[in-house]
């Protein structure tokens, strides 16, 4: 893994209101999930950064800044492209700690060879936007829609240009749904506690 020219970003700007607290600092089997984020991320691409305060993150990678505050996880993806030098780039939530290597690993190989503006898994018939692989093409995409107040990732994605990776094909290399957990409240991130814990048995 990791022959690919590929730059990996973790999202770890967000508010975490329904959390309570700052979520990418929570510890969760021994690892803070930023932490864990950046593991998964490292296992893929040679260049890793965080999109958030270095104030908070810097102790555990670089880290880049929003152009557009307060826009959401858009303004994050539209960052890390003004950023980046690679065609290629692996936006990932810092809050879904049971993504592996492989798949990350998988996402990017289908995403150079269909040349995609943009390519993420789909479970139960919606994309994950922030476990995806985005072009550079996608940057103009971003900063017209951040200039214009629309926020939302999924209708952005480019028709004919976007490649959406079906759970079918997810499960036939044991990529599961549950990979895709995103923790945004206490009780989900006791849920992943027990589960972590479950899965060391």
């Amino acid at each position: 893994m990791g022959t690919l020219p590929l730059t990996a970003y973790v999202l770890a700007g967000g508010k975490s209101t329904r959390m309570g607290q700052d979520k990418a600092v929570l510890t969760l089997q021994g690892r803070t999930l930023v932490e864990t984020a950046l593991s998964a991320a490292r296992a893929v691409a040679s260049q890793v950064y965080i999109v958030g305060m270095a104030e908070l993150y810097g102790r555990f990678a670089p880290t880049i800044s929003d152009l557009y505050q307060g826009c959401g996880p858009l303004a994050g993806i539209h960052a890390a492209l003004s950023h980046s030098s690679t065609d290629l780039n692996l936006i990932l939530a810092v809050d879904t700690p049971f993504l592996s290597p492989n798949l990350l690993s998988y996402l990017a190989e289908r995403a150079a060879t269909t040349r995609s503006a943009v390519t993420a898994p789909e479970v139960n018939a919606y994309p994950q936007p922030l476990c995806a692989i985005y072009s550079r093409e996608f940057l103009k995409i971003a900063e017209s829609a951040l200039r214009n107040g629309q926020y939302k990732i999924v209708p952005l994605f480019p028709k004919g240009k976007t490649l959406l990776v079906p759970e079918a094909e997810l499960e036939k290399f044991a990529f599961t749904a549950e990979m895709f957990d995103n923790l945004n409240t206490p009780e989900e991130f006791e849920r992943a506690g027990r589960r972590a814990a479950a899965r060391k048995q």
